[in-house]
């Protein structure tokens, strides 16, 4: 099973000059990595306005694949700065990203919209990463786990078991998130194990065991090995690491020695 290591650029960098750059160094940079198609699935998500030029530059061989930030649930009309997935699937983007703290913090996003989201882009045949996570306060309140729990089944409301299989989770704890202070591998994983919980008494047994589950907040080439290895999660969703490209690539090096 292919470990997935997904580069989430954010609102970096400033200008395309920079992102070809960026884009480039990791692309060279995984070329010396022996049998890496077959250890990991590397995607990297960048800015909106970035994504035709990447699209143009991507070596149809390279191991790289596209995924977006965000995107809207209808195909087109009047909603001004949306994307649609009809212009994802025509820039080659294979993933995309929902859900995530920030949108959910600083845009309001709902979980009902969201789980509306989720829906169309698992019509649309590409794959969603689906990301949850408590805030410090919930942590501390000791409702993580219930906070989760709200999040999981509210986004995944009239998903059925066949279309569940095509979901990647990815569980940030927000308190975790670009402070540069990740999760503990134990923490982690009691997290991870709750969620196929969570999914088990949703779906089923099997459904849980075939989920893949990442985790995200504050990884990097040092601590990437025990979320993998020790806490059990089938790869990372990567923040500011994926922005310098030198530590990327060892950080994807590490993940296919695994």
């Amino acid at each position: 099973m292919k470990t997935f290591v997904i580069a989430n650029w954010k609102m970096n960098p400033s200008t395309i000059q920079e992102a070809q750059t960026l884009f480039n160094s990791v692309k060279e940079g995984l070329k010396n990595i022996r049998g890496l198609d077959k250890k990991a699935e590397t995607v990297i998500c960048p800015p909106f306005p970035y994504l035709s030029i990447l699209s143009n530059i991507q070596d149809p061989k390279s191991s790289i694949k596209l995924g977006a930030q965000n995107c809207f649930w209808e195909e087109n009309g009047s909603f001004t700065g949306e994307i649609s997935l009809l212009m994802l699937k025509n820039l080659e983007c294979k993933y995309v990203i929902i859900g995530h703290s920030e949108r959910r913090l600083f845009l309001n996003e709902t979980d009902r919209m969201i789980n509306k989201k989720l829906k169309k882009v698992l019509e649309k045949k590409l794959k969603p990463i689906f990301c949850i996570g408590e805030k410090k306060k919930d942590k501390e309140q000791g409702k993580a786990q219930a906070i989760l729990k709200k999040q999981l089944e509210n986004g995944l409301k009239k998903i059925n078991k066949k279309e569940i299989k095509n979901i990647i989770l990815a569980y940030e704890p927000v308190w975790a998130i670009g402070g540069g202070k990740s999760c503990s591998p134990d923490e982690a994983q009691v997290m991870r194990l709750f969620l196929k919980k969570v999914i088990s008494q949703k779906y089923s047994r099997s459904v849980a065991n075939e989920i893949k589950i990442l985790y995200g907040g504050s990884v990097n080439n040092s601590n990437v090995k025990s979320f993998i290895k020790e806490a059990g999660f089938q790869g990372v969703l990567v923040g500011g690491s994926s922005l310098r490209p030198e530590e990327f690539v060892e950080l994807i090096k590490e993940v296919s020695k695994i």
